[in-house]
């Protein structure tokens, strides 16, 4: 029986704020390049993918004390259904999104919560 899986693309704010001081037509020319080695990647495992997700903004925090402004390292999310967690963590080994310095994905296993 396959699981779904959440998978979370992640990078340093500080690595993404660095990369837009990159000159202009090298920066386009890497993104490019990029780009269409995702595509690839996609168009390759798109069996996998449940909902192909989107790319994340601006985050609030909320506690008991209020909402508040906060940065974190998610830049995409995507839900993926796989054979077990380690089989969908594995397809994403090699990812093009792991050329960015200090990039991550996480795989987390989706798991119903009975009553909810």
């Amino acid at each position: 029986m396959k699981t779904l899986f959440l998978v979370t693309y992640l990078a340093p704010a500080s690595v993404i704020d660095d990369w837009k001081k990159t000159e202009p037509e090298k920066r386009k020319a890497a993104e490019e390049k990029m780009q269409g080695e995702w595509q690839r990647w996609m168009k390759d495992n798109a069996k996998l993918f449940v909902d192909k997700g989107a790319g994340v903004g601006k985050t609030k925090r909320v506690t008991a004390q209020g909402v508040s402004d906060t940065k974190n390292d998610v830049m995409l999310y995507a839900i993926v259904e796989a054979e077990s967690h380690d089989a969908a963590a594995r397809t994403f080994a090699g990812h093009p999104h792991l050329q960015i310095p200090q990039a991550s994905i996480e795989v987390m296993a989706i798991n119903p919560l009975s009553g909810m």
